[in-house]
């Protein structure tokens, strides 16, 4: 064997055998899997195998040396010179094998542990770095691969941008012209030539240039760019006359139940914060016209800037900008938020009660923040099966009217299980009384919160969580225990359930627990209640619960309920409050309507409130024209353009609506 500078040949067949030699008597003292063959063969079949792989690399040796020096750095016999350098210690050669850094050696040495030295998954993983779920998906892959490949070199790709080199000298030029980074891609996109902002500062940065400096738009090359528009200010608002059209024309359909139920007067309760340029119930107004519009927060909110109705709608000259909307909601601390849903909830009352309190659903939901916050918690999003920083909700559905009643988005690690009893606080000091029903799912609370609410007198229906214990008792029944009862809804498709059902004590509390089975799901379902309701009542009820679910869903859609992140950055909490009275307002028009008085939120301004109308200002009244829709004539139907309605954020200018 001899050696060269640049690489290592080997040119004697003795060598060769000698080397061969020794592979035979490593290879023999591999153990093969168990059940290859019987105990008594295995030393016959490890020798074999030993052989058998001698003969192979014998054949690929012979095949190799008549070509090129071996390179063994990233592949086994691959054709590549191999530099000769000073040897390494043993401990340098051991830590290439125990602590592998090229990926794909990583992965053949992790299977390797997991398969041939059947080391469990979870300790390969946590040894060279992958997660539990990532390493049994390469176990996975690794397995379904026909033909794996860990000893594969990448060939090195093109060291030329023919597209950065053709368009060099137009980028210089147009930097010298003092063209911004953004100007300059537009450039070259009109000559044909297009590169990407990120491709542009690239080659800047290597002709030397720095960044501009802010300029003023009198430095800037004459471009087409978006109008600015009048600051947002209450004081400059005046009815002049004259006739425009709006996109945003069935904003106005809510206008007479904003002034029945007196938003200002809701704004003064709450004690909203306010200035002399917007005060306190304009900035509501402006802040629920994004809800009401279904504006995502995250990009659009500025698109409807320059809409005069939108202002109008508010009593503002301008509708006010996204920075101020952020800075708003930063203003309002949780008590007021609490104070405004408490104002909210008095108007609501008497001939206008929207809650019929008899029964509510309750449930969490997690608001996903996309960044990076010390304060943010991680929570389970049920919608990406992790759990991530997000924000802990929870919400209170009105079963009856399908609106919710309640939010608190002020809670922390650890007080979930109290959640319920703020919310059971809360409406007793607004109405006086308990709530008389609730509906929530196992983790909600605790069994030491379901014996507190059995205390108060609230009836509930919950889940229980199926442990071992409660499995092996079901499966141990015997058939003629089961009770079949039928559930009173004609389009359910398992409508004859079998029931079982005891009593069970719990932290002191007695109550019912019923096993359900033949309910479309494998596993028993088991219900936890205090009601004397019929097991067929009990099913049917808590099989409405799906109604949060829907309209929590609707909300994330319409109301855009997980815009956390995005450019108008309002607090949660505030955002919560506002969904809770856009809600209301939904729900109070679409029982107006006929047909509507079920539907989801997106459908009804969908077909009802999404048309835009043209404005005529006199100096008596605001006529709203809205343009044909299909389904105007329900709005008309329903008598709600019968009605002018005078408001008094127009200093009592009559408002009057037409088709």
């Amino acid at each position: 064997m001899f050696g060269r500078k640049r690489g290592l040949t080997v040119h004697t067949d003795r060598a060769a055998d000698a080397t061969l030699v020794d592979r035979v008597s490593l290879l023999s003292c591999i153990s093969l899997p168990q059940g290859i063959a019987p105990r008594r063969h295995q030393r016959a079949n490890r020798r074999t195998f030993a052989v058998r792989a001698v003969l192979a690399e014998r054949t690929a040796y012979h095949h190799l040396r008549r070509q090129t020096p071996l390179d063994t750095r990233y592949g086994m016999w691959h054709r590549h010179s191999m530099p000769i350098g000073e040897p390494k210690d043993l401990t340098a050669c051991r830590r290439f094998f125990l602590e592998p850094h090229h990926p794909k050696q990583r992965q053949y040495e992790a299977l390797r542990r997991y398969f041939l030295e059947g080391r469990p998954s979870k300790d390969v993983a946590r040894e060279f770095g992958y997660t539990e779920g990532s390493f049994r998906v390469l176990c996975h892959q690794f397995r379904r691969d026909p033909e794996p490949s860990f000893f594969l070199s990448t060939h090195p790709g093109p060291r030329t941008q023919p597209k950065k080199s053709a368009a060099r000298a137009t980028i210089e030029q147009l930097r010298k012209r003092n063209y911004s980074v953004y100007e300059i891609a537009d450039a070259l996109t009109e000559q044909g030539t297009p590169l990407s902002t990120t491709a542009v500062g690239e080659v800047l940065r290597e002709l030397g240039f720095a960044p501009l400096p802010r300029r003023l738009d009198e430095e800037r090359p004459d471009f087409p760019r978006p109008s600015v528009e009048p600051v947002a200010d209450a004081r400059a608002f005046s009815l002049r006359p004259g006739r425009f059209t709006t996109r945003c024309g069935g904003l106005f359909l809510f206008v007479p139940d904003l002034v029945h139920l007196d938003l200002e007067g809701v704004a003064r309760s709450a004690r909203l914060p306010g200035s002399k340029m917007i005060p306190a119930g304009y900035a509501l107004r402006a802040c629920l016209a994004l809800k009401l519009w279904a504006i995502e927060r995250k990009s659009h909110v500025m698109a409807l800037a320059a809409d005069e109705g939108l202002g109008l709608f508010c009593g503002l000259n301008r509708i006010p900008k996204k920075s101020y909307l952020s800075e708003y909601s930063s203003r309002i601390a949780p008590n007021k938020t609490t104070a405004l849903l408490a104002a909210w909830h008095a108007r609501l009352t008497g001939e206008d009660a929207l809650f019929p309190a008899q029964s509510f659903d309750l449930d969490f939901h997690s608001v996903p923040y996309h960044g990076e916050h010390p304060v943010v918690e991680r929570h389970y999003v049920s919608k990406r099966s992790r759990r991530q920083p997000s924000i802990l909700v929870f919400l209170a559905h009105d079963a009856d009217s399908r609106a919710f009643c309640f939010c608190d988005a002020n809670l922390r690690k650890g007080e979930e299980p109290e959640a319920v009893f703020r919310f059971l606080a809360f409406w007793k000091r607004t109405h006086g009384q308990l709530p008389a029903h609730l509906v929530f799912d196992s983790r909600l609370t605790t069994y030491a919160g379901l014996a507190r609410l059995d205390t108060l007198g609230v009836t509930f229906i919950t889940l229980r969580r199926r442990s071992p214990k409660i499995l092996d008792e079901v499966r141990t029944l015997p058939r003629s225990a089961w009770r079949r009862v039928t559930l009173e809804v004609p389009g359910r498709k398992f409508r004859h359930p079998r029931v079982w059902e005891k009593n069970v004590k719990l932290e002191g509390c007695t109550l019912r627990q019923l096993y359900v089975l033949d309910l479309g799901h494998d596993a028993p379902t088991v219900l936890l209640t205090n009601e004397r309701r019929t097991p067929a009542k009990l099913l049917t009820r808590y099989a409405q619960r799906m109604l949060i679910e829907n309209a929590i869903s609707d909300a994330v859609r319409f109301f855009h309920m997980d815009a956390l992140s995005s450019a108008v950055g309002m607090k949660v909490d505030f955002d919560m409050a506002l969904l809770v009275i856009a809600s209301g307002l939904y729900r109070r028009f679409a029982q107006r309507m006929r047909g509507y008085a079920d539907s989801q939120a997106r459908q009804v301004f969908r077909d009802l409130v999404d048309m835009p109308a043209d404005v005529q200002v006199s100096e008596n009244e605001v006529a709203i024209r809205f343009h044909r829709r299909a389904h105007l004539p329900i709005v008309i139907a329903s008598g709600l353009l019968d009605q002018p309605v005078n408001v008094p954020w127009w200093n009592g200018v009559r408002l009057r609506l037409s088709a």
